[in-house]
């Protein structure tokens, strides 16, 4: 019987370890990544510059700065590629670990930045935002719990993940950071979806999910403010959302022309958040639509690729990251086009920031260690142990 294996290529147990990781390796997933990170880049050499002169920094600090971020992420992806899922299992779990007592102090020892959401730990030469670690490391640990409910005999898994859960979204939510508890949640639906949830505790889910908005809408001014934002009819141009409008539209198909544009002299965080709307306005709709299709190409040949997958963990903290990954770019693009309310998130490997770069470097070497091809067996093995 034909060792059922995903890819038209076998994995020899004899082989040295880095051709034998070259071979596995999802390489279009690799290239997206790599050509995000350029496009990032390249938006940040117009971007950044008119917030370092603002700054009295050199032109292309912001740039520079970029670029040693992601030296160091492309590599820390490179190297958690080359890891066992057993190994993805433990790093994750540790981050996890770290980021989320780093995030539970952050009361008492971080900092806003003068943005009203205490989300930094500051370290004098940089800063660090530890909630973007703690998304890999929650998936890692819930697609752990819930594989383990799967076996026989095994731990309560799916309430464990639950728990989990609504500890960090409550957690998070109190800094305030609601993008980021909306990310973590959406995670765990997705998580929880694929390790076969009924779908009546999925729409239980959904509704406490509901119930949760209206408390904060009611007790939170952050929260407010921003919903009731998105809400009007009226775009008050002098706000970020305004120009960012007004950058998109004036971009049209082909953008206005490399360095032409003149929202990043207005925007404060057009080199993070709205990072969309610099490269709408020079580069047009042609460099969004390419930006789309690198990130729906690293979720789609990740999704399929699991597909073929039989251990649990792989396909359910797989399914898990690569959902976040591309819902974390659909949101920051969301809010830009105004289809979403203002949160404060990084377009991954394309916004200025080192935390976001790094983290996402981590999740994506995470996806592409559970996603290179394995042997999985002798379906006649899985058909005789099924019938058992």
């Amino acid at each position: 019987m034909t060792e059922m294996v995903f890819g038209s290529t076998r994995v020899r147990s004899g082989d040295p370890i880095l051709p034998r990781w070259w071979r596995t390796l999802d390489k279009w997933t690799l290239a997206c990544v790599v050509g995000l990170f350029a496009i990032g880049i390249l938006l940040g050499l117009a971007a950044s510059v008119p917030l370092a002169e603002k700054n009295g920094l050199p032109r292309f600090y912001y740039v520079n700065r970029q670029g040693i971020f992601g030296g160091v992420a492309l590599v820390v992806m490179l190297v958690i590629s080359m890891m066992s899922p057993r190994q993805v299992r433990r790093l994750g779990v540790v981050i996890f670990a770290v980021s989320f007592l780093t995030v539970l102090a952050l009361p008492v020892i971080g900092t806003d930045f003068g943005k009203g959401a205490t989300r930094w730990l500051s370290l004098g030469f940089t800063s660090i935002q530890p909630s973007e670690f703690l998304k890999p490391g929650f998936v890692a640990l819930v697609g752990w719990f819930m594989a383990a409910s799967q076996e026989v005999g095994g731990p309560p898994g799916k309430t464990l993940a639950a728990g989990a859960t609504m500890v960090v979204v409550v957690l998070l939510a109190l800094q305030p950071d609601f993008g980021q508890a909306s990310l973590v949640l959406f995670s765990w639906g997705v998580m929880y979806f694929v390790a076969g949830a009924p779908l009546v505790y999925l729409l239980g889910a959904a509704g406490v999910a509901v119930a949760g908005g209206t408390f904060a809408y009611a007790n939170s001014e952050h929260f407010a403010r921003r919903i009731d934002g998105f809400l009007s009819p009226d775009i008050d141009p002098r706000t970020q959302i305004g120009y960012a409008t007004n950058a998109i539209q004036e971009g049209g198909f082909f953008g206005v022309g490399v360095g032409e544009g003149s929202v990043k002299w207005s925007l404060p965080d057009a080199h993070t958040d709205f990072i969309i709307a610099v490269a709408a306005e020079e580069y047009g709709f042609i460099m969004v639509l390419a930006i789309i299709l690198l990130y729906a190409t690293v979720v789609g040949r990740s999704l399929v690729r699991l597909t073929g997958e039989r251990d649990p963990f792989v396909r359910i903290a797989g399914t898990g990251l690569a959902c976040a990954f591309g819902v974390q770019a659909l949101i920051n693009m969301g809010v830009a086009v105004r289809l979403l309310p203002a949160k404060g998130m990084t377009l991954p490997f394309v916004s200025y920031g080192g935390s976001s770069i790094v983290a996402s470097a981590i999740a994506v070497g995470m996806l592409l260690a559970l996603t290179r091809t394995r042997p999985q067996g002798n379906i006649a093995d899985v058909l005789g142990r099924s019938g058992r």
